[in-house]
């Protein structure tokens, strides 16, 4: 018997993290957990589920909504909160409410007002009782602002919110509307076109507005442009499916066509970053499911200076189309109200918190990826402490930054510790010490890089140990700054995932033309483009988003933990670019 031959077994040779920089197979393997989200993704869509018409016909005249808007803009042009003219419009808008039998409940306090200073505000608050404590609150601004007689922006939305409040009139010829299901609500708030402080005193502090299944703003309803929907808030919520189908199917009972609405695109960006503006951007921060109509944008222009630029039609329409609105909603017994986040689109609605999922869930290739590398890198012997140096140089030139916006903000020049969102026509930055202060912050800036790059001297050419280093340094601060994101709002995972897998693939494309990486390097901006993108486009700014922004950081709606995860970004962002320069690391570094 010839005796059996010994099995030798041959080992491949591992490959060190040079031959090998990203374990593709790993990177695979780990993209099988996005499978459960996307599924939740598709099961989650909420149908269509506007409710029916009214069984009453809107009482709604278009012709007394447009004779009190053309009275208010001609004879109180000058609305600006704390001014004489502004308490002579509360007056008048009392009176008219008077004539109907209507109270009108004054709510009045003193809060700061952006370019205005300290100033007595006004809020006018009606109410008619229904059978049940729950309450539907309709909305609508009096102010103006740069002595603009406002006729569409807001005198069109105070006549319409006169006309609906009519039909419950106790006293008059007109046939009065029966006893509500739920108590109607009818505010006329003040400061809205400054940055909706009056709506925000309502959401924050009245029972009325705490126990509200619904809440309608009126903003600008004569205007010439396509009637839309604003969903937007200053936190990451969103109004209720019903409510939102009810309103732009009345709408479309009255004009003939679906009201415009955010893309979904958009409705993301506001999501992953708060920064709505509108008076139903406060009520949904508070937990108040709403929403606001309008045809007016949201900064001002010098096109609304008379009361003949209001279209009859378009008030008439959208005035029956709320009324009607306002009856679908009361004659739904079991209407309730919140703010859970959602996505809309088409006619469909998908859920936040499937989205959320989603999100955090790409986040484990990315981080089973670095990991390994990292592994790699550290069993090899290879030395990490020359790129986290590095990283820190590049981490204090973005802190430095971060410390004059600070300073910038306690000298008045950007805001500060606003109770609602920067008003977007008119941020500080726009004056000359603003102007001065983002010059001076790019010139020490500038300074500092220079003082580093003499300092280090000139760069000898990266080996490829030296290149994996810097890779794994700043891979591993990405991942951390996408994991304090998620912590902070899951959403706004939206701006940094697209830099995660687009720079992720630079060790690879090192070996590809250079193209390539300038192409990724690329990529990996388009989420904070995108949110630029967003707020120049939906708030009208052009250039000045990028100030806006950080208008958004002094004041408090974007949280300083997001505003350090950015820093951190940042640093890691442009060690990549450093990297992909061959400008990385200097000799004394190492």
């Amino acid at each position: 018997m010839v005796p059996a031959r010994p099995r030798i077994t041959v080992r491949r040779p591992r490959r060190g993290p040079v031959d090998r920089p990203l374990n593709l197979r790993l990177a695979r393997t780990a993209s099988l957990v996005l499978i459960a989200p996307i599924l939740l993704l598709v099961l989650t869509l909420v149908p269509p589920g506007a409710l029916p018409r009214p069984e009453l016909p809107p009482a709604f005249d278009g012709s007394v909504a447009l004779r009190l808007a053309r009275e208010l803009a001609r004879d109180y042009p000058d609305r600006e909160p704390g001014s004489p003219g502004a308490a002579r419009a509360a007056g008048w808008y009392r009176d008219t409410l008077r004539l109907y039998g209507l109270p009108a409940r004054a709510d009045r306090w003193v809060e700061d007002v952006p370019g205005l200073g300290r100033q007595p505000l006004l809020n006018l608050v009606t109410v008619v009782p229904g059978t049940s404590e729950k309450t539907i609150v309709i909305v609508a601004h009096r102010d103006n602002r740069e002595l603009e007689a406002g006729a569409n922006d807001n005198a069109s939305g105070t006549a319409a919110l006169l006309e609906l409040a009519r039909a419950y009139a106790t006293t008059g010829t007109i046939a009065r509307r029966p006893t509500p299901v739920h108590t109607l609500v009818f505010v006329s708030t003040d400061a809205g076109a400054f940055g909706a402080l009056g709506a925000a005193r309502f959401a924050r502090s009245s029972p009325l507005a705490q126990r509200a299944v619904a809440t309608i703003t009126l903003d600008g309803l004569a205007g010439r442009a396509r009637p839309r929907l604003e969903v937007s808030s200053t936190a990451p919520r969103s109004p209720t499916p019903v409510l939102v189908r009810t309103i732009a199917a009345r709408i479309a009972d009255q004009t003939g066509s679906r009201p415009a609405a955010p893309g979904w695109l958009t409705q993301l960006v506001n999501l992953g970053l708060p920064f709505g503006y509108g008076e139903q951007a406060p009520f949904l921060a508070a937990g108040s499911s709403a929403v606001r109509l309008s045809t007016a944008p949201d900064v001002e222009t010098k096109s609304d200076p008379v009361a003949d630029t209001l279209d009859p039609r378009t008030l008439e329409r959208l005035g029956r189309a709320t009324d009607a609105a306002v009856s679908s909603l009361d004659e739904a017994v079991r209407l309730t109200g919140g703010t859970t986040p959602y996505l809309y689109a088409g006619d469909g609605a998908v859920r936040g918190w499937a989205i959320a999922a989603l999100f955090v869930a790409a986040l484990l290739p990315f981080w089973a990826v670095t990991i390994d590398l990292l592994a790699r890198v550290v069993r090899s012997g290879l030395a990490l402490a020359p790129p986290w140096r590095a990283f820190r140089l590049r981490f204090g030139v973005w802190l430095l930054l971060a410390a004059l916006v600070v300073l910038g903000s306690l000298a008045g020049v950007f805001p500060r510790g606003a109770a609602t969102t920067p008003v977007p026509d008119a941020p500080p930055v726009e004056d000359w010490p603003g102007t001065a202060l983002v010059g001076a912050a790019l010139a020490v800036s500038t300074v500092v890089w220079i003082a580093s790059r003499i300092r280090q001297g000139r760069s000898a050419p990266l080996s490829e140990e030296e290149q994996l280093t810097g890779y794994a340094v700043a891979f591993l601060a990405l991942g951390g700054a996408a994991v304090l994101v998620a912590a902070v709002n899951s959403y706004a995972l939206v701006f940094v995932l697209p830099s995660l897998y687009a720079w992720l693939w630079l060790p690879v494309a090192d070996r590809l033309p250079a193209w390539v990486s300038d192409v990724l390097l690329g990529l990996g901006l388009a989420g904070p483009v995108l949110g630029l993108v967003v707020l120049a486009e939906q708030l009208d700014l052009g250039l000045r988003a990028p100030v806006y922004a950080i208008g958004l950081a002094t004041s408090g709606t974007v949280p300083w933990p997001a505003c350090l995860a950015f820093l951190v970004w940042a640093a890691a962002g442009t060690q990549l670019a450093a990297l992909v320069a061959g400008r990385y690391p200097a000799p004394s570094s190492r």
